[in-house]
């Protein structure tokens, strides 16, 4: 058992692609809508992740989903349930025999309280925090080896789920998240990123991937919510695919941030890189406060 006690929110899970290291730059930006109001209107994030957006943010009215069932169960316990689930983590060990138990279960088979328990013990422990699943939709990162690796971080989890008391939380498509977004409201995309070269695909969050298709789709589901009156911001690669296929929509702003880059078969191809910001409406202005 490994707990620890901490007041900020912040994510709960490790997250490939997680924006955490990125929001100081968002704000100093001016990347966020500074003309939406979370009072009036509603922001929608699909493709949540480890939502560290939401979480800096922290919107009074929020949809939040994903199509990662077990994420999503975790986040209902979290909010619904977040007791039982710091008692539920304190029970696990940091151990190599053990992590493999526990990744050997059926989450299918399992009640939500579980689910969410292993989710989170599998995420803390497993090698870099990655999600990946299999053909047939098995998780299956290998062990990590940390010193010191924190199962439960009871403050913030008691922080989160205060966060999440009043937020919608669906397990559905993107698509289908969206399509009540209404002129006003504010939606972020943070989908799997188009790679950027053949060693840094990362397509198996789902067992059906995201390739150019599906790239397409969401720029298209993107110019559909700007049209209805939508603030609308996404982030991705910096390719000259993703370039192209958005630079053609009208009022687009393309913003470019630093980031870091951890996941990478080549040890060399880790390191800083450069992502993209798109959003339909101009950036810059004063947004460096809580919307």
């Amino acid at each position: 058992m490994m707990c620890k006690v901490k007041t900020e929110t912040s994510p709960f899970v490790k997250w490939v692609g997680g924006k955490r290291q990125l929001l100081a730059q968002f704000r100093e930006l001016g990347l966020y809508p500074s003309k939406f109001s979370d009072t009036r209107s509603r922001y929608f994030e699909p493709f949540v992740g480890g939502g560290a957006v939401f979480f800096d943010l922290q919107p009074k009215n929020a949809t939040i989903s994903d199509l990662n069932s077990e994420l999503i169960t975790t986040y209902i316990v979290v909010r619904d349930n977040v007791e039982s689930l710091i008692e539920s983590l304190k029970q696990h060990v940091y151990d190599r025999d053990y992590f493999l138990k526990i990744r050997a279960k059926n989450p299918a088979e399992m009640p939500g309280l579980d689910v969410a328990s292993r989710f989170i013990y599998l995420n803390r422990t497993c090698f870099n925090g990655m999600y990946r699943v299999n053909s047939k939709g098995q998780f299956n990162v290998p062990f990590g080896r940390y010193k010191n690796p924190i199962i439960c971080n009871e403050g913030n989890l008691r922080a989160v789920s205060r966060a999440l008391q009043d937020v919608e939380i669906l397990n559905v498509d993107y698509k289908v998240a969206v399509s009540k977004a209404k002129a006003g409201d504010f939606v972020y995309f943070d989908p799997p990123y188009y790679p950027i070269s053949s060693t840094s695909s990362f397509t198996s969050y789902t067992k059906n991937g995201f390739a150019e298709k599906e790239q397409v789709e969401l720029r298209d589901t993107f110019a559909e919510l700007s049209n209805r009156g939508c603030c609308v911001m996404l982030s991705n690669s910096d390719s000259a695919f993703i370039r192209d296929i958005y630079g053609g929509l009208k009022n687009v702003t393309i913003t470019t941030v630093g980031a870091g880059r951890a996941i990478n078969s080549k040890a060399t191809g880790r390191g800083k890189i450069t992502e993209l910001v798109i959003t339909n409406y101009p950036v810059g202005g004063n947004n460096g406060g809580k919307i």
